[in-house]
């Protein structure tokens, strides 16, 4: 029912600045969750900043709190991640992804259900 699409990775140099956009097909009635991931070669997939859409509610993890910012334009159905001050640690394929099972919106993979493609940011010198 649900389908995600994400866009604006790219390769840049340390201290810059990307704007990823995760484009929702369509929200259920209710509980909706958008969440980013990312996942480093040869690492695990974490959360990066969870977003309860009905509410507006937010949870960043504390390695990108301060730096990245998520927003959502309702009309256009798009949840923006503004990442600022971006280092070579953050290197990762960037995934959005959606649940509606819960009241609150988890910040890990094993509870959701629906995946974008990904999108590649390399931050490197």
């Amino acid at each position: 029912q649900v389908t995600l699409v994400e866009s604006g990775g790219g390769s840049v140099q340390p201290g810059g600045s990307l704007r990823l956009s995760c484009r929702v097909s369509t929200y259920s009635g209710r509980r909706n969750c958008v969440t980013w991931f990312r996942q480093a070669s040869g690492k695990d997939r974490e959360g990066v900043v969870t977003l309860a859409v009905d509410s507006r509610n937010t949870f960043y993890a504390d390695s990108v709190k301060g730096r990245f910012t998520v927003s959502q334009d309702d009309d256009k159905r798009t949840i923006d991640l503004q990442m600022n001050d971006l280092q070579p640690e953050d290197t990762a394929m960037y995934f959005c992804a959606f649940t509606d099972r819960y009241i609150g919106c988890p910040l890990f993979a094993k509870f959701y259900q629906i995946w974008g493609q990904g999108t590649q940011v390399t931050v490197s010198s």
